[in-house]
């Protein structure tokens, strides 16, 4: 069999990878919370989780429950779709035994070893430090460094400033104005006028502050806690954008590919 590669989380990111992964022919799993929190749910496998199956541009996904079945994971696999398993605690890793896991559930606070030996250990971003908690850390904050794989040291700390879209930075990340249940007035890839209410919580309203096309907004009815991103507003005004992986993400993705092709020992066993 193929080396098989598990990715844990199903967010933007972890999907950016996953995208670059499958595209190179390379065998992915991925896994996810019960309740995934993604906001840019259209290019997200993480909605698997939700509808039992869903497609990023042209790759389909399709929800596994039980995390250690190990058979029906392997016959997603083998029709060339990514088994997405609900694993938080990563009780798939040892089931079945990957060469590579890739840490994208994008925590940035310090992540502890993997307790199972595995032959390749990437972490994204902020929390992982190769030869710590890793074997190789890959850059995810936007700038010159953006993508690098790191053999030694960590990557750039979170800044918790959001990257910029257009010439937008926080004001185009939408926040839970308190603790309660979402409710939203609006779908991705609407055309959002300022001052538009696009959700509520608790009878609170969460009003866009420019005008936009909404790229991402959690699904209705998940509860939330105060100050949670809950959507994202585009200034650049073009609903093409909400259905497409990120530059972002793909820069991220091709990261990872390069981190495990540059492992010479795991390249006959990548695709056979």
């Amino acid at each position: 069999m193929a080396t098989l590669i598990i990715i844990r989380g199903a967010g933007e990111m972890a999907s950016g990878v996953a995208y670059r992964l499958h595209r190179a022919g390379l065998k992915v799993v991925m896994t996810e919370l019960p309740q995934p929190l993604a906001v840019r749910r259209l290019v997200c496998f993480s909605e698997a989780v939700y509808e039992g199956q869903c497609t990023v541009e042209g790759i389909e996904a399709r929800r596994v429950k039980d995390p250690t079945d190990t058979l029906k994971i392997l016959q997603v696999m083998a029709k060339g779709i990514i088994p997405v398993l609900i694993d938080p605690e990563g009780e798939s890793i040892p089931a079945l035994h990957p060469t590579v896991v890739i840490d994208a559930r994008m925590l940035k606070k310090p992540v502890e070893l993997i307790p199972t030996r595995v032959n390749l250990i990437i972490g994204l971003g902020p929390g992982f430090t190769a030869g710590k908690n890793c074997h190789a850390a890959i850059e995810t904050n936007r700038g010159h460094t953006l993508g690098r794989v790191y053999w030694e040291g960590s990557p750039q700390a979170d800044t918790g400033i959001p990257d910029a879209v257009g010439s937008v930075r926080e004001k185009r990340v939408l926040r839970a104005p308190t603790n309660g249940i979402l409710k939203t007035n609006a779908a991705i890839g609407d055309h959002i006028e300022e001052g538009q209410v696009i959700a509520e919580v608790n009878g609170q309203a969460i009003i866009a502050p420019f005008e936009g096309v909404l790229r991402g907004l959690l699904r209705d009815g998940l509860e939330v806690s105060q100050n949670l991103k809950v959507g994202d507003l585009d200034p650049r005004n073009d609903p093409s954008y909400c259905s497409l992986v990120s530059d972002k993400a793909l820069a991220i993705g091709g990261a990872a590919l390069e981190a495990i092709l540059s492992k010479a020992n795991l390249r006959p066993h990548l695709w056979s």
